[in-house]
């Protein structure tokens, strides 16, 4: 039973009437299955619902099967009732049936009894015990005597008693609560398709809401302009949640069920299935259409002319994102899934071309057709109805039982590279036509056997492979950050690996531009100019840990230390990372460990090869060395492409203070050339690397020489670029001192692991000219690593340490490595059993 000491009264919206609901929740019969199952749904409602919400209901668990089973048995107690056969033999036969009935019957009434008492005070169970007795009494007495006639009426008990329950467990632990049966307003204008006469139903839903209490109403059931009880057909609730939102206006829908969204196939039958995160919404009705086991055909029909967004999220796992259907842009519009229907009949005649067909097609809504070849593809159910209707007109026709598989998506049948796609998955197996709907939003093929659920997995894998999308993120759009912006385009359209990055954010300092439908590649700089909007960093975290996409790529291309302190909470939500940006690797041991545990807690990829050498391969080639049973024991180089520039063009006729000033002109060195001067970017990136190679570090292990002045480190910069002739005789007097060995001098890093003693330094070196650090291209770099396997020939990696087309190119090295993995992941479909 819930707590009645935990309950939490919904805050109430200032209007309670039709027209001003916020949201719609239905909860299916699984979510409903167990007192456990309601309990768990209680405490959606509570921290999902506003008292103007509509809660909408199946009957509980295999209540409706049960009902149904109850249903055939009164039908062939009746049936034996009036045949003319002996009084004995029919005696017999009508004593096991009733015996039948009334066990079924009771069993019916125990499990109800049984909910009742596990989710309700006394008082409140006795209330509903009582009527639920008064219903048991009434099914008993009318059922039997005529059961065809009273079948609606009895089929809708099972969601007057899941609503009646629910609603009186809300008013008990949460809120005010009161039930409404459908039938007491829904009325349909169209029995046989399930229209609504949305203009009385609408007057009658609002004369029976009650203000400040939440409503419960019953899915599944209606009445027609006889009033007598309807139904709206299995798995019917769905379709009254969508009418209860275009009666209210209410903007969201939520269909809370067994699975935690629309898959790309069955994934009962496919397990690699991807969950469908957004779908446009003429895409998810035709997918209902074809056999999608959560959408329904009707379901959608009511929101076509309503902008109201629809999702499908599991009550087993409302924390995990779901799917959504509604409007939405190019990126949406890109999901692909299969589908089948097995049990169909072909039916073929010439009645069936032209105008007749075009009659035949209002009347019957085929699952496919072509009225040029004159066939049409029914459900096994509309056989006999398609036979009399072609019986007059006196024309032929021939039945051949078929099965349809379908790929369906945005204009797919437009799309001559799917249709050829498609078509060239099935080319092992036999199929009798190829057609596609009106909407052009799905291409059929027609078997004549039925779909075997190895076919569904290779069509499935053919069609969607390469499917997965992947949202890309970029932070910082200073020079780098613009050049790989630049780069994005031609590398999107010419590398497979990329066919489904979108781009997707852009975040600079003080301003982010986010738009879940895709920015323009090609117009990325100019959009973020236009839209960007402040922020704040919770905003940020917000957004990304409730992406709709498959995968989340963040690229940091800012130097900021801030912004790399939301990694932690990026890794905790499996949000991926590609870093330029040095403080994070660099970080503290504790915080430089916990990134790294929280990354593989979560299945997040963390790269950043340009942390260090701007493109060139160090530490990727560091990592493979480790990963092929390496040990390292040296890493040795010149790791500044700033500090290589400057020393390699000093010579000392030219004054040290006149080539800085010339390097800062250029863009080599950072706008306060003393954090080059000072080591300590080269001592992040020895760091770094050593890290890298297995050992475990921090900074004040590192000696770190600064070559600034102990009375120019404080001061202003202004000050300090007046002052910068201070460094000249320093300088000189290294390089005379060095020149007097045959040497040059040169800022060196050096790791060393020897006999279980480590020691790490960055400083000025003095070497010999012919020295492999000395023979350097201004802003080259150079990394020598000595290993077990590079022991007398050490491996060395030279080239451009710096500069943005580099440093750009490296970080869309990572991207595709990122991509690449990813595409190998298999998604784990998570079933708690599909109704």
């Amino acid at each position: 039973m819930i707590d009645s000491n935990v309950a939490v009264k919904l805050t109430p919206s200032k209007n309670q009437l039709a027209k001003t609901a916020c949201n719609v929740h239905k909860f299916g019969g699984s979510s409903l299955a167990t007192a456990a199952c309601i309990e768990r749904v209680v405490d959606i409602i509570r921290q999902h619902c506003q008292l103007n919400d509509i809660i909408v209901v199946s009957a509980n668990g295999d209540t409706t099967d049960a009902l149904f089973s109850i249903y055939q048995i009164a039908f062939e107690l009746d049936e034996v009732k009036q045949l003319n056969i002996e009084q004995v033999s029919q005696s017999s036969k009508v004593s096991v049936l009733e015996e039948q009935l009334s066990n079924a019957i009771t069993e019916l009434e125990v499990n109800q009894g049984n909910l009742i008492a596990a989710l309700l005070n006394a008082s409140s169970a006795a209330r509903l015990q009582s009527l639920l007795s008064d219903d048991i009494e009434e099914i008993s007495q009318h059922l039997p005597a005529n059961p065809e006639r009273y079948q609606n009426d009895f089929l809708a008990f099972g969601e007057v008693w899941s609503a009646r329950l629910l609603s009186a467990v809300l008013s008990e632990s949460v809120c005010p609560s009161y039930m409404l049966d459908a039938r007491d307003f829904l009325l349909l204008e169209n029995e046989k398709s399930c229209a609504i006469d949305y203009v009385v139903s609408e007057k009658n839903f609002t004369n029976l809401q009650q203000p400040e209490q939440l409503v419960v109403v019953t899915g599944y059931i209606a009445r027609n302009q006889h009033q007598q009880a309807c139904t709206l057909g299995r798995n019917g609730s769905d379709y009254s949640a969508t009418i209860m939102a275009a009666l209210s206006g209410a903007r969201n829908v939520t269909l809370w069920t067994d699975v935690d969204g629309i898959y790309s196939a069955d994934p009962r039958v496919v397990p690699q299935a991807r969950k469908l995160h957004r779908l446009p919404n003429a895409v998810a009705n035709e997918l209902g259409r074809l056999g999608n086991p959560v959408l329904h055909a009707k379901t959608l029909h009511p929101l076509t002319s309503h902008n109201t967004h629809l999702h499908v999220a599991s009550s087993f796992a409302p924390e995990v994102s779901g799917s959504e259907i509604g409007k939405f842009g190019q990126i949406a519009k890109q999901e692909l899934s299969v589908t089948y229907l097995n049990d169909l009949i072909l039916a073929k005649s010439v009645s069936l071309q032209g105008e007749w067909g075009s009659r035949a097609i209002k009347e019957f809504s085929p699952v496919c057709y072509n009225l040029d070849e004159g066939y049409v593809v029914i459900t096994q159910v509309q056989q006999k109805a398609l036979s009399q209707w072609l019986a007059s007109h006196d024309t032929e026709v021939s039945f051949k039982p078929v099965a349809i598989i379908a790929a369906v998506g945005y204009q797919v049948a437009k799309q001559g590279g799917m249709r050829a796609r498609f078509k060239r998955a099935l080319r092992h197996h036999r199929t009798l036509h190829f057609a596609h709907a009106e909407n052009q939003h799905s291409y059929i093929a027609v078997l004549p056997e039925l779909c075997t659920g190895e076919l569904l997995n290779n069509i499935h894998a053919d069609m969607t492979k390469d499917a997965r999308n992947i949202a890309l993120v970029v932070a910082g759009l200073g020079n780098i950050g613009q050049r790989f912006l630049e780069i994005l385009p031609k590398q999107l359209a010419r590398l497979p690996t990329l066919e489904n990055v979108h781009l997707v954010g852009l975040i600079g300092s003080s301003k982010a531009l986010i738009n879940t439908d895709g920015i323009e590649v090609t117009k990325a700089i100019t959009s973020y100019q236009q839209q960007a909007k402040a922020y704040e960093s919770e905003q940020l975290v917000e957004w990304l840990t409730n992406h709709p996409y498959d995968e989340l790529v963040v690229v940091d291309i800012t130097p900021s230390e801030d912004f790399s302190q939301l990694y932690q909470q990026f890794f905790a939500q499996g949000i991926h990372v590609i870093g330029a940006n040095k403080w994070a690797a660099s970080s503290s041991t504790e915080n430089y460990q916990q990134l790294l545990n929280t990354a593989k807690a979560n299945n997040s990829l963390w790269l950043g090869n340009t942390t260090v050498g701007a493109g060139l391969p160090i530490n990727s080639s560091i990592e493979e060395l480790i990963n092929s049973g390496d040990v390292i024991s040296e890493i040795s180089g010149i790791f500044s492409g700033t500090l290589s520039w400057l020393f390699q063009y000093y010579d000392g006729l030219t004054p040290f203070s006149e080539l800085l000033a010339n390097a800062l002109e250029q863009g080599i060195t950072e706008p306060d050339p003393r954090e080059d001067l000072s080591g300590r970017d080269v001592q992040r990136k020895l760091l770094i690397l050593a890290r890298a190679a297995g050992f475990e570090l921090s900074l004040a292990d590192i000696d770190c020489q600064s070559l600034v002045p102990e009375q120019l480190r404080d001061i202003p910069l202004a000050e300090f670029l007046q002052r910068t002739d201070e460094l000249n005789d320093l300088f000189l007097l290294r390089l005379s001192a060095a020149k007097e060995q045959a040497c040059g001098i040169r800022y060196v890093a050096r790791f060393v692991s020897e006999n279980g003693k480590v020691s790490a330094k960055v400083s000025l070196e003095k070497l010999a000219n012919d020295d492999a650090f000395s023979q350097l291209t201004p802003c080259d770099n150079v990394f020598q690593i000595k290993s077990e396997w590079y022991q007398e020939n050490p491996l060395i990696i030279r080239g451009p340490g710096a500069g943005r087309d580099v440093t750009a190119g490296g970080i869309h090295a990572d991207l595709v490595t990122v991509c690449q993995q990813l595409s190998h992941r298999q998604q784990q479909v998570k079933i708690k059993g599909l109704n």
